[in-house]
């Protein structure tokens, strides 16, 4: 565990405790307060507990954190950034007000940001992570939305026997698509096209090189 929110008494207590549990020292961490707190009435009525974020320090997952968090406040975005690691990747959850504002037009802004961050991340640290980035479960909204558009489009494929050529996509959107039909026994894929311009072509078993 590289991350780790804590919650005490006091900023200080909680920061403690946090350090016992990743068994580091406080100068390999940083500590990012998130609510002082309230010592109530008498230290009894209406207390509310200190809660903290502490990073250890050139992990992988706290330069994601920073980088995203630096780039959305010069976007004017204010948000809150939730993080979970899963083998090798780094998932960064970002709540905000207006996330429509972030995905942009068929997710492209957050594909963006994704881009731009995991070049930051991997230049800063030796070890490389793949960092993703989602907002309000873009992600697997749009992946059903993907899986569903290539069925629709296997089956069109099938009645006219005629070729179907999607529109330009990323390297992990082009991976649904292949991956949704897979195991279709009639229709197969291949993407063709170079960089920001490779597209997926949907077409008949036998129809033409698979490539």
């Amino acid at each position: 565990m590289r991350i780790l929110e804590q919650e005490g008494r006091t900023a200080d207590e909680a920061v403690e405790s946090a350090l016992k549990k990743l068994g580091v020292s406080r100068e390999k961490v940083k500590v990012e307060i998130l609510d002082k707190g309230n010592k109530g009435l008498f230290g009894l009525v209406g207390s509310k507990p200190a809660k903290i974020k502490v990073f250890i320090k050139d992990d992988p997952s706290h330069i994601a954190y920073q980088i995203t968090n630096r780039i959305l406040g010069l976007m004017g975005i204010k948000a809150e950034i939730d993080i979970k690691e899963d083998n090798d990747e780094i998932h960064l959850e970002i709540k905000t007000e207006d996330p429509g504002i972030l995905i942009g037009k068929r997710g492209k802004t957050l594909n963006s940001l994704q881009f731009i961050v995991n070049l930051l991340v991997n230049k800063v640290c030796r070890a490389r992570r793949k960092i993703i980035l989602d907002t309000e479960r873009y992600r697997d909204r749009r992946q059903k939305t993907l899986e569903d558009l290539a069925k629709r489009l296997a089956d069109k494929v099938k009645e006219t026997k005629k070729e179907i050529v999607l529109e330009p996509m990323n390297s992990h959107e082009r991976h649904i698509i292949h991956t949704a039909l897979q195991e279709d026994s009639l229709v197969t894929t291949r993407s063709r096209g170079e960089g920001e311009y490779r597209r997926v072509t949907i077409y008949l078993k036998g129809q033409g090189d698979e490539g």
